[in-house]
């Protein structure tokens, strides 16, 4: 499997994204620049942590109208897989791919810290590393890392959202449990990330790279790059 790591001025985890690639398994990736037109050869996409443009006018508004963008969107279109992480998942809600807006964190002040998340769904290409119900995974542990955060859609979309099944993470407690004090950032409905209807395309605030290695304290973040790898061969 291969994927592109799209890289923009202000792009801070591309290294990361490409370090966790290479330890899942049998994965080569390669960086593609904001102005590329077109998308090497590949089956997935990933879109990294940063600060695209230094977040100017809002975080993702000016990446997503990148020349590149326009190759993801038609990529995504596909049915190829892409992966928006933080700056990424801001990117895919600006340019349409997502539904849903990230606003300013509740507390309003950036907010970097570990946090649990709760896997919802493993039906999708990104989570069936992880397991949900009766076996479900323990909570899992990820970083964050971002000043706009907080997941915001209206209540029709968010019917639709939990109607569609495509909550795919909801930060929690050490039980698994959604509260209020286990939201970092004030997101609707304890929101982490999401997928879009066709579920190929997902964004999500926590840092699955930067939990991908046991020497940075954990390796929960590698079930969403191995989930991936394992979707492109069956």
């Amino acid at each position: 499997m291969k994927c592109a790591i799209i890289q923009f001025p202000g792009s801070n985890c591309d290294q990361d994204c490409m370090r966790a690639v290479r330890d899942s398994g049998d994965m080569a990736a390669e960086f593609v620049w904001h102005k590329a037109e077109k998308l090497p050869p590949v089956d997935a996409v990933i879109i990294p942590g940063g600060f695209s443009y230094g977040d100017y006018l809002r975080a993702g508004a000016i990446a997503a109208h990148a020349p590149v963008m326009r190759a993801v969107q038609s990529f995504a279109a596909l049915g190829g897989l892409v992966l928006g992480i933080c700056n990424g998942f801001q990117i895919l809600t600006e340019a349409g791919l997502l539904p849903g807006v990230l606003l300013m964190n509740r507390t309003l002040q950036f907010a970097c810290r570990p946090v649990r998340l709760r896997v919802e769904r493993t039906d999708g290409p990104f989570t069936a590393a992880y397991a949900v119900g009766a076996n479900a995974t323990p909570p899992l542990t990820m970083p964050i890392a971002h000043g706009q955060g907080s997941y915001f859609v209206d209540p029709a979309t968010l019917r639709t959202l939990q109607e569609r099944r495509q909550i795919v993470f909801r930060y929690c407690d050490a039980h698994g449990a959604v509260t209020t004090d286990a939201n970092p950032n004030g997101s609707i409905d304890g929101i982490a990330g999401v997928c879009n209807a066709a579920g190929n395309v997902l964004g999500l605030m926590p840092h699955p790279e930067r939990a991908a290695d046991s020497l940075l304290g954990g390796v929960d973040g590698l079930g969403v790059f191995r989930s991936m790898l394992a979707a492109r061969r069956t």
